[in-house]
């Protein structure tokens, strides 16, 4: 058996009862989205059951859904990617990565520069990566300061030019400051930034590498690993884990490659789980506030699903799912704390299931366990039996 996890980074369908509490109240970013852009069309998902999920203009309600449909609400403390993708896959974190909105601490600094050998640092700000070395690049030029930032999510992100420091020098910097960020100040991630050109030409360079926190305890893939099964994590999927529980890793740039080589992955694994990261919907559109482009990414991924859904054998499973939303009509350029989408597909499942809502998303990560008939993960509830055609019993298991 094979099961093909898609997460449409972003894709939220609705504000979680706790919204408020994040600042997101309303969010609502699949149904904002096809409000905004009427002509918008999605075939391919509303046939699998999208429409049966939540109130989204333009995509109706299948009469007879060809997948399992639910929405599950986080029960992780936070909105961010990591926490999302862990508890997708069995953790639920009860305390939220720190974020930086202000810059980073004075100890923090301080820390960084004494072990990098610098006497300051540039910026220290929330800020847009391309914007920052644009803003600062002559000063780092003639200082040899590192560009530190960060973001609406947990990260320290480095900054150097390719003439000031070479990516070993980049990397060296990033594994001090991952050592130096631990305790209250354990950021998901410390990310290399290199850019390169001239002023007024200053862009980024290829050899961005990101430093995770690697997951607390066991998930889903080390569950699956430890039975022998094949774990292939493609896009951003290898930097979230830190790795763990993962057989190959393929890193990619955008949701078109996430696509291309998902369909690769099938026509060589022969049995485990290809978990795909599709980062477009996120990075270059919800955060940048674009509703158009989050409407075409949206088209775009629902012509190429036709590809999976091809290419997939009579034992398959294919999975959607999100991990966070990231509504672009909404005010400033953060995550939004939404319930995620939830679509099964394949001939082992019933069809037309209503899962209801989720509690938690490690029901899904619970439920494939049981699936390939692995050790449980640490949360969640199986609904394995309320989708397999053969009505197995499962394990449960509250978070």
């Amino acid at each position: 058996m094979r099961i093909i996890v898609l997460i449409l980074d972003g894709v939220g369908v609705g504000a979680l009862p706790d919204a408020a509490d994040y600042g997101d109240a309303g969010a609502d970013t699949l149904r904002h989205c096809a409000e905004r852009a009427p002509d918008l069309r999605l075939p391919t998902l509303e046939k699998l059951g999208l429409g049966c999920i939540g109130d989204f203009p333009g995509i109706a309600p299948a009469q007879r859904p060809l997948a399992c449909f639910a929405k599950m609400a986080e029960a992780s403390a936070g909105k961010d990617t990591m926490t999302g993708h862990w508890e997708l896959t069995g953790l639920v974190q009860k305390t939220p990565f720190p974020l930086y909105p202000e810059g980073f601490p004075p100890q923090v600094i301080d820390a960084f520069c004494r072990a990098v050998g610098k006497q300051g640092v540039l910026g220290n700000k929330a800020a847009s990566g391309t914007e920052i070395i644009r803003e600062l690049a002559r000063e780092h030029l003639q200082t040899g300061w590192p560009i530190v930032y960060t973001s609406a999510d947990s990260v320290f992100q480095i900054a150097v030019h390719e003439r000031v420091n070479s990516l070993q020098e980049l990397y060296s910097m990033c594994r001090a400051a991952r050592r130096i960020l631990v305790g209250e100040h354990r950021v998901g991630r410390v990310i290399a930034r290199p850019f390169g050109g001239e002023i007024g030409d200053i862009h980024r360079i290829p050899g961005r590498q990101d430093f995770p926190v690697p997951p607390p305890g066991p998930t889903l893939l080390n569950r699956l690993q430890e039975s022998g099964y094949q774990t292939i994590g493609i896009g951003k999927i290898g930097d979230i884990f830190a790795g763990s529980g993962l057989s190959g890793v393929v890193h990619t740039n955008g949701n078109t490659e996430g696509i291309a080589q998902t369909l690769k992955a099938l026509e060589k694994l022969e049995q485990g789980l290809i978990m795909t990261n599709l980062v477009d919907f996120d990075t270059l559109y919800g955060h940048r506030n674009d509703v158009e482009g989050f409407a075409r990414a949206l088209v775009e991924f629902d012509t190429m699903l036709r590809k999976i859904l091809d290419a997939m054998g009579s034992r398959d499973i294919l999975i959607i799912s999100a991990d966070h939303g990231c509504d672009p009509t909404t005010p400033g350029s953060d995550h939004s704390r939404e319930y995620v989408p939830l679509l099964l597909f394949g001939a082992p499942v019933r069809t037309g299931v209503n899962l209801g809502v989720r509690s938690t998303f490690a029901d899904l990560g619970q439920t494939i366990a049981a699936i390939m008939a692995v050790e449980p993960v640490p949360c969640g509830i199986s609904f394995h039996s309320q989708i397999s055609k053969a009505r197995s019993r499962s394990k449960q298991f509250q978070p």
